[in-house]
């Protein structure tokens, strides 16, 4: 209570103090012509506004000190100012160049905002219009555009994601930069994520144990919320997704409004899916899934800095395929009746930034709880249970000395699971974990050309369970104890020998512990008999990652690589051992593994056809153990292959744009010893989309058809294979996006 009241004095204190500053300018082309309608923002306030017809803007009431100041108008290059405001007024006058192919974008996941030529990892975006005009009901299989970025599925609704290779734990999952805490541990859990509340998709490929620890060793997705409105302004939007494959719709309807201080916003979701179709036209029994969704926040900026509090809720009914649904359902449905999971998840965070003087302080909370129910053809849950979390994380981003900044700080998170109810599978042990890390972080200029990153982290794990079941019987889980230390840090370097060309290097150790139910676990988990192993060692990686980029006016160009050694690899294997009821029992192992690979991309604009777009990327990954067996879930490579074509202005559309694309992916003849060989194939996408002005609003308007001739395939990280279900046939969509402004 006294630490409480001593912020709040502080805070008190300096909103006497601070004199008003505020920020403005003008911002045009080369040609010195107003670009109206710039958007402004000062993404580590979460505040920003808009240019006038002039292209002049003014911001208020921000805090002195150094910030990040984003400038983005469509078609132009985003630019990045990192300006020192102090008392009073500051003009910040910005000049913006065409943009024929857009590669610079601004991201936060990296530990600082910053452009993506300044991280010795790259980070790579995705958008919310591109998530919704892919035309697909599965949100993550959106991302896997992405090269090295794939996905496990089991159907429609339930699909977990996949970055070089490696998947589960070993990919840590973010809400609006909040560790997802939902019983992620198997294929058969969902991603848990409402996509409609999305305002893009950061995406890193790489460990990034040093800035978010435990489960970031083979990469992070930061899910980034919408922005607030516009300073003065009060808007909405309705959005819908009809398609025709699963009869799905989803529906969405947000509002948000941004006052002088306040601002803050709600959103409503709701989605329905029936079985999805195979290629070939067959239905896939009990794939159906349903959605609902609320999403709430406020926020509060000042002279000393801004905070902010987010509300969600998600509760998901996700049918799951398994053998006893195969004659239990006979036609195509939505409603779910029989083995389905029930899911509930809430979270609350807070996350608060002060500037003290040249000080930038971070303090971060939320807490989250997920219920999960599994529903067979019992009354009740055959399991039920309710895994709580509050993470912390506060961090000091000092004043910058010459060319270096610095960041220090700790991270925490205490758990605590329990089983309800006494269902009558309890897989997994109550028990409490608790985590503390501490972290520093440096980035120094060498020069204009070359920039380093480094960083140390230590953590500490505490895991303890409590006994349950009757000893000697085979579903007893033992207590156990474990307590788990690890250092791990990175090093890299971008180099720019040429305005064109950026060259970057990065050297990680990254760790994971291992998870509850890895240690734990013990009983029936799908279609499965599951034990843990209370022996099992925190993994640890040590990777190299080096990528080359090439920006010209017409022509864009990527080539990365990587080399990823995991001492201690976890991994679940089927035994030859069975239950007494004749289910096979499957048991974590370790083994020391190595995964390899690269992505390449291209984006060509030819100059003399300026409507044209061709764009192609290429992935590959291979993974195998010390015994030169290979890893279970590795995705085959793939090459994907776009053309588009796109006017500025057709008649009363706006923006047109259409769009040719193929999939191929190459037949995955290195299964793990525990899986079978898949062929390749080939898939066909078509997809148009523009924008229409009704009453001064643009109305955003996609179709798209996928899988054009709806070809019967196994992709093969689809958990369906086994049972022999195809992946989703023929798809089309519609989407639409209706904005709407009150004031």
């Amino acid at each position: 209570m006294k630490t409480i009241i001593l912020v709040f004095f502080v805070l008190f204190l300096f909103l006497k103090v601070n004199a008003q500053n505020q920020v403005s300018g003008k911002v045009t082309d080369i040609n010195n012509q107003p670009l109206y309608g710039t958007t402004i923002f000062l993404p580590e306030l979460n505040k920003g506004t808009t240019a006038n017809q002039s292209g002049e803007y003014i911001i208020r009431d921000i805090p002195a000190g150094k910030i990040k100041i984003q400038f983005s108008f469509v078609g132009f290059n985003t630019e990045l100012r990192t300006v020192t405001i102090r008392k009073g007024e500051n003009v910040i006058d910005v000049m913006l160049t065409v943009a024929v192919i857009e590669t610079q974008q601004v991201v936060i996941t990296g530990g600082y905002v910053s452009s993506q030529h300044e991280n010795a990892v790259k980070i790579d975006v995705i958008k919310s219009k591109t998530i919704a005009l892919s035309g697909t009901p599965n949100f993550m299989e959106s991302l896997t555009k992405v090269p090295g970025v794939d996905m496990i599925s089991k159907g429609q609704g339930v699909s977990k994601p996949v970055i070089r290779g490696l998947s589960m734990n070993d990919i840590l999952v973010m809400n609006n930069g909040v560790r997802m805490e939902n019983y992620q541990y198997s294929e058969n859990h969902p991603l848990g994520i409402d996509d409609n509340d999305v305002e893009r998709v950061e995406i890193i490929k790489g460990p990034a144990s040093l800035l978010y620890g435990s489960d970031a060793i083979g990469g992070v997705l930061n899910f980034i919320k919408e922005k607030p409105a516009p300073t003065g302004k009060i808007m909405g939007d309705y959005r819908m997704q009809l398609h025709s494959n699963t009869l799905g719709m989803n529906n969405s309807l947000g509002v948000k409004g941004t006052s002088k201080k306040l601002f803050g916003g709600f959103r409503f979701g709701n989605k329905t899916h029936a079985d999805y179709l195979q290629g070939g036209g067959d239905f896939v029994p009990n794939s159906r899934f349903n959605e609902m969704t609320f999403n709430a926040n406020l926020g509060f900026t000042g002279k000393i800095g801004t905070s902010k509090v987010f509300y969600d809720y998600f509760k998901q009914n996700l049918g799951m395929t398994v053998p006893p649904v195969k004659p239990a359902i006979t036609g195509q449905g939505r409603k779910n009746e029989i083995w389905y999971q029930d899911l509930e998840h809430k979270l609350i965070s807070f996350q608060n930034a002060l500037y003290i003087g040249k000080l930038k302080w971070e303090i971060n909370a939320a807490y989250q709880s997920a219920l999960r129910k599994l529903r067979t053809t019992l009354d009740v849950p055959f399991v039920e249970m309710n895994l709580n979390t509050i993470t912390y994380e506060s961090k000091l981003y000092f004043p910058s000395k010459g060319n270096t900044e610095y960041i220090v700080g700790l991270q925490g998170m205490s758990q605590n699971n329990r089983n309800l109810n006494n269902r009558a599978s309890q897989f997994l042990p109550d028990a409490d974990i608790n985590n503390i890390g501490f972290l520093g972080l440096i980035n120094y200029t060498l020069s204009k050309q070359l920039k380093v990153q480094g960083g140390l982290r230590f953590d500490m794990y505490d895991t303890e369970t409590f006994a349950m079941g009757t000893e000697g019987t085979f579903g007893y889980h033992a207590p156990v104890s474990k307590v788990f230390s690890n250092t791990n840090g990175s090093v890299g370097a971008t180099w720019q020998p040429d305005e064109k060309i950026m060259l970057r290097v990065n050297l990680a150790k990254a760790f994971r512990v291992p998870n509850l139910s890895e240690l734990t676990s013990n009983g029936m988990h799908g279609d499965r008999y599951e034990i843990g192993n209370p022996d099992l060692l925190p993994e640890n990686a040590f990777e190299a990652d080096a990528s080359m980029h090439y920006h010209g006016e017409f022509l864009s160009f990527d080539l990365a690589g990587f080399y990823n050694h995991i001492n201690d690899y976890i991994f679940i294997s089927p035994t030859t051992d069975t239950t007494t009821a004749g289910v096979g029992i499957y048991r974590f192992l370790q083994a020391n593994a190595t995964l390899f690979g690269g992505e390449a991309g291209i984006h060509f604009h030819p100059k003399a056809i300026p409507w044209l777009h061709i764009e192609g990327t290429y992935s590959s990954v291979t993974g195998i153990q010390e015994n030169e067996d290979y890893l279970p879930f590795i995705p085959a490579h793939k090459l994907r292959y776009e053309i588009r074509a796109g006017q500025k202005k057709l008649g009363f559309l706006l923006q047109p744009s259409l769009t040719l694309s193929a999939l191929a992916a190459l037949k995955q003849d290195t299964p793990s010893p525990y899986e079978t060989a898949t062929n390749g194939y080939t898939l066909l996408s078509l997809g148009f989309n523009t924008d229409i002005m009704v009453f001064e609003q643009a109305l955003v308007v996609g179709i798209s058809v996928n899988n054009l001739f709806d070809i019967k395939y196994y992709d093969h990280l689809s958990t369906l294979k086994p049972l022999n279900y195809y992946n989703q046939g023929r798809n089309i969509s519609v989407s639409l996006k209706m904005p709407f402004a009150i004031k």
